[in-house]
């Protein structure tokens, strides 16, 4: 079997080189020789291992469709999915921080709130058991996400964190219940204060650019406002005065959740301006209407926003409806930052 040398470049432009054969994933291959990439699925379902080839031939097992961007100029892979066919090099969107040498870190956690905030959405809340040698352990970036194991079976399931960054080991998740989802049966139906949970990670590629000085506008469709909330929330613990803008959409007036958690927000973090739309809006909704890509695109085309970081997150036509805006207007692709993420249940 033919050996094929491999090179990765990040977003923050290190590289990394590694062999892979034909018979074995890219993302095999990294891991194999020390390199653990991000990922979730590892079954070309989540996108979380998303990259672009710049050059090389490769094959591709086939994959869910809507993990990929749609259209552009460039050719888009899932490591986990991609086998070479010759020498390659490829882009990922991760940082050299989030590309680790051993494998992801597993804990245990104590369930200390489920709390049900509107719109078929729980506010599951955790705190890390402290590890013997390494503490509370699995410090997070904010954009990140974790693994949570469905208690009682081997089933992981990947949500983004929604607090900001600490050291105590507190994990908060905003999790949208779906009928016959394994996590939410579990969820609405058994979860408890005092439970114990399964936690891999943290994981994904989708943290703040911290340094860039451009405005950031924070995009969400439904629990995307996860991890865009967890970067806020940074923000306002650093005090950070950068302008920034969040775009939240949900379909109807009672789909909607936390919007106590954004007033209060706004209060702390006095550079953040909240737009709050509805697809379908009732008679007497006073806020935006249509989706928050058309609320962004309206400041944009109003000049209200310049050229800003877009962070995304959000079913995959949200995503690539950004995408789409954004190269309309003229943002650079390096300024756009999503994680791909098909619906976890």
């Amino acid at each position: 079997m033919s050996v094929h040398a491999i090179t990765l470049t990040t977003a923050d432009v290190q590289t990394f080189s590694f062999d892979c054969d034909e018979a074995e994933t890219l993302l095999d291959a990294a891991a194999r020789r020390g390199l653990i990439l991000p990922s979730s699925c590892r079954q070309g379902a989540c996108g979380a291992c998303l990259a672009t080839v710049q050059q090389g031939e490769f094959h591709r097992v086939r994959i869910n469709e809507k993990a990929l961007p749609q259209g552009g100029d460039t050719t888009p892979v899932l490591l986990c999915s991609t086998y070479p066919r010759g020498e390659m090099a490829l882009t990922v969107t991760a940082q050299s921080a989030q590309i680790t040498s051993g494998p992801v870190p597993v804990r245990s956690a104590v369930v200390v709130a489920n709390d049900d905030i509107g719109g078929a959405v729980h506010r599951l809340v955790l705190d890390l058991v402290a590890d013997p040698v390494d503490g509370l352990g699995a410090p997070f970036e904010a954009g990140q996400f974790m693994e949570l194991e469905v208690p009682g079976t081997q089933q992981w399931r990947a949500y983004s964190l929604s607090n900001a960054p600490n050291w105590e080991g507190r994990l908060e998740f905003l999790i949208r219940l779906h009928p016959d989802g394994l996590f939410s049966r579990w969820l609405k139906a058994r979860a408890a204060v005092g439970d114990t949970v399964q936690v891999r990670g943290p994981q994904g590629a989708m943290v703040l650019a911290s340094d860039s000085l451009r405005p950031r506008c924070f995009i969400a469709g439904g629990t995307g406002l996860a991890p865009l909330l967890s970067m806020a929330r940074q923000m306002a613990e650093l005090g950070d005065s950068q302008p920034c803008h969040l775009y939240f959409g949900v379909t109807r007036q009672q789909d909607l959740f936390a919007l106590a958690e954004l007033d209060a927000l706004k209060v702390l973090l006095s550079s953040l301006q909240v737009t709050v739309c509805l697809w379908e809006a009732s008679e007497g909704w006073q806020g935006a209407t249509g989706s928050p890509v058309d609320a962004w695109a309206r400041d944009m085309d109003a000049g209200i926003v310049r050229s800003p970081d877009v962070y995304v997150c959000g079913p995959a036509g949200l995503i690539d409806a950004v995408e789409k805006t954004a190269q309309q207007v003229g943002i650079p692709t390096k300024q756009v930052f999503s994680e791909r993420f098909l619906p976890s249940s």
